[in-house]
């Protein structure tokens, strides 16, 4: 999958805008980012929670590895050479959703009427 493909879909998502991030450019919602692409345009670092991660290690070994910051793990290195465009797709909505349910905070509480 090509880089441009990668933002025509991150970009699709409900108010995603794409963002320098030092080197790197972002995938943001809401300001928050949840896919970086690393300069050499290679990969991607994509942010999914614990569950879909490790989901995505089994399904996909040959084109996801941990994504690692010290000792630990952030997201998934997505690499774009060996991953089919269904993969890096579905990688990059679970990670807008991982985003988008956390920033919601937790399920109100109804009052009683």
């Amino acid at each position: 999958m090509q880089i441009a493909d990668v933002r025509r879909h991150a970009l699709s998502l409900d108010a995603v805008t794409e963002e320098p991030h030092h080197t790197y450019s972002s995938f943001r919602v809401r300001g928050k980012i949840f896919v970086t692409i690393p300069p050499e345009e290679t990969h991607l670092h994509v942010f999914n929670g614990e569950v879909d991660r490790e989901q995505a290690l089994a399904m996909h070994p040959a084109c996801v590895e941990k994504l690692f910051w010290g000792s630990k793990v952030l997201g998934l290195r997505v690499d774009l050479a060996r991953a089919t465009p269904a993969v890096v797709r579905a990688l990059v909505v679970k990670a807008y959703e991982t985003r988008v349910r956390k920033d919601a905070g937790p399920p109100r509480k109804r009052s009683a009427r």
